[in-house]
This record gives structure tokens, sequence and C-alpha cells, in this order.
């Protein structure tokens, strides 16, 4: 692990004298790199932490393998501590004054990590937005297929937005989307509220629907 993040380091590294070499010599060429470019250069402290010998601070607030707080002591000496315990030594506090560095198992440190962020995502509950289209005219058996649609996103968590799209003279009559939206959220009062209520937006009128709350 520590090789890898070495490797990545020194590619970082070369990139950024490539790039420096280039705005010496074409400064048009740089200004036509993406805001991103820039961004990953100055913020790339923040996603990876320096290591042992990659940590050059005269003095370090050390906190050793077991979380106790040995105090400000030079790098070297931490350093040496990390060794004899074979392992190694991390700065997590780069900003503080001097930087925090705990003495640890990188490798597992960086599993972990990845292993809880894994998790936190697989936690995340993606709410997806469900689409039903009704009709002013429309039939009995259709609107309730429509509500039964509507039953069966919610009961997964969706939102389910409800919309008319209004063609012609139809625009002209906009009171009878409104009964007809009123209707349908009539007919999912049971399982379903209404987030938004019906409005009108250009030729389209539409409503949102979330799960009811217990």
């Amino acid at each position: 692990m520590q090789h890898l993040h070495n490797n990545r380091l020194f590619l970082f590294r070369l990139k950024f004298r490539l790039l420096r070499v280039l705005f010496q010599q074409n400064r048009l060429f740089v200004s036509l790199l993406p805001t991103s470019f820039f961004w990953c250069a100055w913020n790339f402290g923040r996603f990876y932490n320096s290591i042992n010998e990659q940590i050059r601070d005269k003095e370090v607030r050390l906190i050793d393998a077991a979380g106790n707080q040995v105090g400000v002591v030079p790098t070297s000496q931490a350093l040496e501590q990390a060794e004899k315990a074979n392992l190694d030594l991390v700065k997590i506090a780069p900003n503080a004054v001097p930087p925090v560095c705990r003495i640890m198992d990188y490798g597992k440190f960086r599993f972990e990590q990845s292993k809880r962020e894994k998790e936190a995502k697989k936690s995340q509950k993606i709410i997806k937005i469900k689409e039903i289209k009704l009709g002013l005219n429309i039939d009995i058996h259709d609107f309730e297929t429509k509500v039964r649609h509507a039953e069966r996103f919610v009961a997964d968590g969706d939102r389910v937005k409800v919309f008319i799209r209004f063609r012609g003279r139809e625009l002209g009559h906009p009171e009878l989307g409104q009964d007809t939206m009123k209707r349908f959220a009539d007919a999912c009062s049971e399982f379903a509220s209404v987030d938004k209520p019906a409005k009108m937006e250009g030729r389209t009128m539409q409503m949102f629907l979330v799960p009811k709350k217990n």
C-alpha cells in the first residue's frame, strides 16, 4: 500500500513539473486546461496522507499505536518509534501546529477507510422520481391502473411526479386538470401525501406525491 501511495505521489509530481515547463513555453496551452486540474493540484494533500519519509516537518505531535498522546517530538524520533514498532508514521492533521502524526498500519488504515466508505454508500437511500402521466379524459380503468402504479412506487420509497400535458383548446380549461389531479391525490391519500400541489408550468400541469408518514 505504501509503495502504491509513493508511486501515485511520484506520478503526480512529475505531471505537475511537466505543467510548469509547458507554462513557461506556452501560456495559451495552460489557459485551455480545465479548472478541475488546478483544483486537484492544490487539494492533492486532502486525499492522500503524508507518511514516513514524506513528512518533512521538524517536529510533530505524536500519537502512538495504542492511541496515547506522546506529545511534541522531533520527526526523526517519531520515525524511529514507528520503525521499531514495524508500523508507519502517518500525518493525520496536517494543518495543526505542529502537525499531528499517528503510528499505525497505514495499509490496514486505508483498507478499513475504503471499507467504511463503501458501507456508507450502500446505506444511502437513493430516492428516485417516477412519472405518471394522466389525461383530462382518462377512463376509470386507466385511472385505477395509474393509482396502483403510484402505490407501488411510493412503497419503494420513491417520489411520484404526476403530470398532465395540455393540447390545443385544453389550455383554456386548467380547472379540468386541477379536478383530475385532486381526484388522483384523493385516490392515493391512503398511502401517499401531496409534496407539491398541482401547478401549471407552460403546457404541463404537475404535482408530486411522497410516501405517507406513519
